[in-house]
């Protein structure tokens, strides 16, 4: 069997075997296929995607490209949320802490900044010392000891899709269909958890900027995931607008702090308790009435912030920070952006926004660039907002004095019109 084989059947459209992905996703993992042939197929499927066999395939080579994550020490029921990726979305910052402080363990693995979105990992060595890297029996020792754990993802644990995931941000072939649902579930599966919620973005600033789309890889993820025998459920959720008020690392820890006390933007508290209202309902702790006001109450008696503090301790980081936001690191400089017109935001590019962050240093433009974790934008008006021409719409901060592109970026993302135009949050449920 020939990689050039490969490429050219998926290139002419033709379904791949099984026996032919297993082969792919092996040669990836041992690095007997160069990185230019993966890249290679990675856009022949982008332009001519995959059945449902050939995704499922896909799946589960993902998965079993390394080791599984071994938690059978941890005592209590196992879960895991996973957001398909958005601008500003900080939603496991949040939820995590709560469902933790409410007996449900998470061991959960994240990844890096990926094209215009963030990366929760990125955000978290936004706080002193925190470290994202464990072994396993370290990872599995942390969860049972806290209650959750946030890392990066584990070399052994299937190791192919990180191969991908870096050449997929780099070829532009991220937003696929097949890669999303496989790179997804594949890590899923491999960290066996008993019950997962999925956060399916859809719009502007998602991945998949249509509700059909986003309904397929919600559908398409269930059913793998049933299939696995797991207990799981999707929400398909807003992304043509940001989520909360901060784009960029360290921005977006402070906000989620601000939001486990209770003092969040609307919309990210909306969403967050959402979440893990899900969670705690497929793990069997009520029902959904029930675990919304276990949810609240987590917030309300400092119980999930503190779970928070004691996670960041737990795996190095600067407790204090997380009680006293101003010991993050702030950027050297900033720069107002101001309206220009009066009118309503009616629509706003989320992905530009996401791109702009980027510009400003809160992401990477290219494999191995430093981040700047001080990097990113506040927003003071989002979409269905009124504003006068002079009122200051955002707030770019960078520790660089370069802030022409990122601003010109925003300003071309923003539309000011004469109505409000404003989108339900949570669109639907998929169980």
């Amino acid at each position: 069997m020939r990689m050039y084989d490969i490429i050219k059947r998926k290139r002419d459209g033709a379904a791949l075997t099984t026996e032919e992905i297993n082969f792919f996703v092996d040669g990836a993992t041992n690095k007997e296929i160069p990185s230019y042939q993966i890249s290679a197929l990675l856009m022949a499927i982008y332009f001519n995607g995959m059945n449902e066999r050939e995704t499922l395939d896909l799946t589960f080579a993902i998965r079993d490209s390394g080791s599984k994550l071994d938690l059978g020490g941890v005592k209590g029921i196992r879960a895991d949320k996973h957001s398909t990726g958005g601008v500003g979305d900080k939603t496991s910052l949040v939820v995590m802490p709560i469902v933790a402080s409410l007996g449900i363990k998470v061991a959960k693995m994240s990844g890096r900044a990926l094209g215009h979105t963030g990366g929760t990992v990125d955000k978290l060595e936004s706080i002193d010392g925190f470290n994202v890297e464990m072994d396993a029996k370290s990872f599995a020792e942390a969860v049972d000891k806290v209650g959750f754990a946030i890392v990066g993802q584990s070399a052994t644990l299937a190791p192919a899709d990180k191969i991908l995931y870096a050449l997929r941000d780099l070829t532009a072939t991220v937003d696929s269909l097949p890669l999303i649902v496989s790179s997804i579930m594949g890590k899923k599966l491999a960290a066996d958890d008993d019950c997962i919620v999925l956060d399916v973005k859809t719009g502007s600033g998602a991945f998949m900027k249509t509700l059909d789309d986003s309904r397929k890889l919600a559908r398409m993820c269930v059913d793998i995931g049933k299939k696995a025998g797991k207990k799981i459920s999707a929400l398909i959720t807003d992304m043509d607008t940001p989520l909360g008020n901060a784009i960029g690392n360290s921005l977006e820890v402070i906000e989620a702090i601000r939001t486990l006390k209770g003092n969040g933007p609307k919309d990210l508290t909306e969403l967050s308790l959402a979440l893990s209202d899900e969670i705690l309902y497929l793990c069997g702790k009520g029902t959904r009435e029930e675990c919304r006001i276990m949810s609240k109450n987590a917030i309300m008696s400092g119980r999930a912030l503190d779970a928070f503090a004691n996670m960041v301790q737990n795996q190095g980081g600067n407790r204090d920070m997380i009680y006293n936001v101003d010991l993050f690191p702030r950027a050297k400089f900033s720069r107002s952006v101001k309206a220009k017109e009066s009118g309503y935001i009616t629509s706003v590019d989320a992905e530009g926004y996401g791109t702009a962050s980027l510009l400003l240093g809160a992401g990477r433009r290219y494999d191995g660039e430093r981040i700047d974790h001080s990097a990113g934008i506040v927003l003071k008006a989002k979409t269905g907002d009124h504003v006068n021409a002079g009122d200051e719409i955002a707030v770019l901060y960078s520790d660089r004095d370069k802030f022409d592109e990122a601003e010109e970026k925003l300003r071309l993302s923003t539309i000011i019109g004469e109505r409000a135009q404003k989108y339900p949050l949570i669109i639907e449920r998929v169980e």
